[in-house]
């Protein structure tokens, strides 16, 4: 059997007035789950990157001010509420009787603590639009934006809180192995590439999880991951192959659960004028012509039907509709049809008829049948004279491999999702012009820089109101469609084998958390 779940419709940023819905739950019943991820976490400490499956340890060891429900939407986590004081001035009131995982209680020293260390971690451009932020009491928070900026709420909902004395207490080096937050689950161990555990917190503030203990397993082989499945060691597999899901949904006492993701497969193309991996004077990519062609020559179609399994979804924009920034009635597919005419066409008015040979950085095995597309797009680019040499490599060495401010790429494959429901942080973060604005541009792996988008960027991140932020990144998409300094794919569909007697229903930001999930008694 299969279930699908529809995207939801988009919603404006949210206000406190808007309730985190948390189920009441009985006491811990000594129920274990087990779910089958794609990889292990890189990280336990949140302040120190992240990807998926450290994501999804995150949020089950640690709260934010704002938490993110499954459908987006966003409302209390352990602030209870907030209000705007002036244009620039927001106050938080924090949540009582909230313990972490050590006992210790919960206060606005955390808050202060975790905002001084996230200043200095790879993960600063979380709070790239924050000026001050300062304790007022124990229960309350002041932050003060640079300027007026409307999604800071939601901005908030990726900033997980730690607690300062234990941070203090083990160092920087222990944060990856003593993790201490006020989440719902507590770790119990982490043997990398085998297992991660989480027991359940008895004294989380909303209730303890009915879930007495999850255990994560990575299997990155997606047929060994469906075969623990069906052999009975999974409860729940994540990213289900594409090969396997009729397979699955033929066996008795399972089913595949599927949904639109969030995540988009991208192209980020360098625009410098010398290019690492192009042995030519000039960088080709640097011609908007020579853009339009790569883009040309990519059947997605194709990648849809043959690799996927029909298992995607060609990309519009650079965000789903869903979100602020998107621009009705756009789409690059229709702007770009596969026309291999017109794209040789192209090449040879820019000058490069004879094409050129770059390398395409990509992983093989992060993103659903990655090498495989990798290999597809240096078949589909042969057919314009580019040659690419493909350099594929495990998802643990690849982030590092592409991060700002490496130099040696020259075209990337990667995938980008925005939970926060607002394109603007993914405009910020790559396509800002490089060194220009602090905690900008730090993903921009392509080197793209104009001043007009710059511009557009700044004047959403300094409107209180939503509807204004949307004109503004609205006219940023625009441009970018345009311009071409990324070309977008297609999204991913997440695809669950789950066994029958779990109740579960995805997340649209793909984050998988136990609290939710439920076993049939």
């Amino acid at each position: 059997m299969t279930k699908q779940f529809p995207t939801k419709l988009k919603g404006l940023l949210a206000t406190a007035a808007l309730a985190l819905v948390l189920p009441g739950i009985a006491a811990a019943q000594d129920q274990t789950l087990t779910v089958g991820l794609t990889a292990d976490a890189v990280h336990l400490d949140p302040q120190a990157g992240e990807e998926l499956s450290s994501n999804i340890m995150f949020y089950h060891l640690y709260d934010p001010l704002v938490r993110r429900d499954a459908n987006l939407q966003f409302g209390p986590g352990l602030a209870e509420s907030w209000e705007l004081v002036d244009d620039v001035t927001w106050r938080f009131t924090l949540r009582e009787g909230v313990t972490f995982h050590n006992g210790e209680p919960f206060t606005a020293d955390d808050v202060i603590f975790t905002f001084d260390r996230l200043k200095d971690s790879l993960m600063s451009n979380l709070a790239k639009n924050i000026d001050t932020y300062t304790a007022v009491d124990e229960r309350t928070i002041e932050i003060v934006t640079y300027q007026p900026y409307a999604a800071l709420p939601n901005d908030l909902a990726a900033i997980l809180i730690l607690n300062r004395d234990h941070a203090e207490a083990v160092g920087e080096d222990q944060m990856e192995l003593q993790p201490v937050g006020t989440g719902p689950y507590q770790l119990n161990e982490w043997i990398r590439e085998d297992r991660i555990v989480l027991d359940a917190f008895q004294e989380y503030y909303a209730g303890p999880a009915e879930i007495d203990q999850v255990v994560f397993r990575p299997l990155t082989n997606p047929a060994t991951r469906t075969a623990a499945l069906l052999t009975g060691e999974l409860d729940i597999v994540q990213d289900l192959s594409v090969r396997d899901v009729e397979r699955v949904a033929a066996e008795d006492g399972f089913e595949v659960v599927t949904r639109p993701s969030l995540l988009n497969l991208v192209l980020a193309l360098d625009v410098r004028p010398q290019s690492p991996t192009i042995d030519l004077d000039t960088n080709p990519m640097t011609d908007r012509r020579v853009r339009e062609a790569i883009a040309r020559a990519i059947d997605v179609e194709t990648i849809r039907t043959v690799i996927m399994n029909g298992l995607s979804t060609p990309s519009e924009q650079y965000v789903p509709s869903t979100h602020v920034g998107y621009l009705e009635g756009a789409n690059f597919r229709e702007m770009y049809p596969f026309d291999l005419e017109a794209a040789r066409a192209l090449m040879a008015e820019a000058g490069y008829a004879d094409g050129f040979t770059m390398t395409l950085d990509a992983t093989n095995n992060r993103y659903v049948n990655d090498a495989q597309i990798a290999q597809a797009l240096a078949s589909m680019l042969s057919q314009i004279g580019i040659t690419l040499e493909l350099n594929l490599m495990p998802r643990a060495n690849f982030f590092g491999y592409i991060r700002v401010p490496s130099e040696q790429s020259s075209f990337i494959m990667s995938g980008w999702d925005v939970p926060s429901g607002d394109a603007g942080s993914m405009y910020a973060s790559m396509f800002y012009s490089p060194g220009t604005r602090e905690g900008y541009s730090q993903v921009n792996r392509g080197h793209y820089s104009n001043p007009e988008v710059d511009r557009l960027i700044d004047l959403a991140d300094s409107t209180p109101r939503v509807e204004e932020r949307d004109a503004h990144l609205q006219q940023v998409t625009e441009i970018l469609l345009q311009d071409i300094p990324m070309i977008p794919v297609h999204y991913e569909q997440d695809i669950y084998g789950v066994r029958d007697g779990i109740e579960f229903e995805p997340r649209t930001d793909k984050f998988l958390w136990a609290y939710d999930i439920r076993i049939a008694e």
